[in-house]
Order: C-alpha cells, then structure tokens, then sequence
C-alpha cells in the first residue's frame, strides 16, 4: 500500500487501501432506525447477527450476503449516498467529508487495538438481531455514537 494513502481521494484507492481504510470500530453493522416522517435516523445497540462483538468484525465477511443479503456494501462511488448513516467517527465518512482519521485509527496510531481503548468501538456492548425481537429496537437507541 502506498504511504499516507488515506489522505488520497477516496476515488483514487486501491481495493486493499479501500478496505484497510476501515478503522475496525464495529459501528456501520449496528442495526437503525429510519424514522419516516422524521427522516431522523437512530442508532441501536442492536447488531447485525454476524457482528463478533468483541473483535468488531464480522464473522463471516466474505460470505455476509449468504447469511445477511441486504448487507450494504461500501464503495467509493455508494460512499456520497450513504455517508449521512455511517457514524460520524468512521474514517470512510471522515473522509468523504474531507476530515482527517482520528488519532486512535490504526493507519495513525500503528496499532488495531487504540480504536477499542479511546472507547470508539462497539466492543462489550452489543446485543444480537438474533436475541431482540425487532419491534423492541426502540429500547435500545444509544443518544450518540461519536
């Protein structure tokens, strides 16, 4: 990977700056809700059924459309309709927005493990889809996530 690649358009990534561009928070696979008449959206701490809450990475990422079909897949070219429900700390709306990687992302700080010690990931505080009905999300809205 080139140096400093993530200061780059994001158009201008490679497929594997793309996805090391990722800051590993866990963030993007908390499930939302859009609230129609509102257009407000909320986060919960409801996550995808495939999240591994403590390493915030998804447990089958290369097969998630096998398990999880409308799994939104973030490319460059998707990034300008969907940035507004990524969390406001993920490096790739940072980044859209023309803002620098916080201090704790790994490609900053060299090590993976400063995004869960800042406290900016989803780490032990998550519940599963699979354990929470989604009629009973409501109770489980976080009032911010940066």
């Amino acid at each position: 990977m080139r140096d400093r690649f993530w200061e780059l358009p994001l158009a201008q990534l490679q497929p594997d700056e793309w996805e090391a561009l990722c800051d590993g928070c866990g963030k993007c696979c908390l499930n939302k809700i859009e609230y129609e008449d509102t257009s407000e959206l909320a986060f919960t701490r409801v996550a995808c059924k495939l999240l591994d809450g403590e390493k915030c990475q998804c447990s089958s990422y290369t097969n998630r459309h096998d398990y999880v079909p409308d799994c939104v897949v973030l490319t460059p070219r998707k990034l300008s309709e969907i940035a507004w429900w990524l969390p406001a700390t993920c490096a790739y709306r940072l980044r859209h927005e023309g803002r620098p990687l916080y201090k704790w992302h790994h490609l900053i700080s060299g090590d993976r493990e400063t995004v869960h010690r800042a406290g900016a990931s989803v780490r032990g505080w998550t519940v599963s889809e699979a354990a929470v009905s989604e009629e009973d999300w409501e109770d489980y809205i976080i009032e911010d996530l940066s």
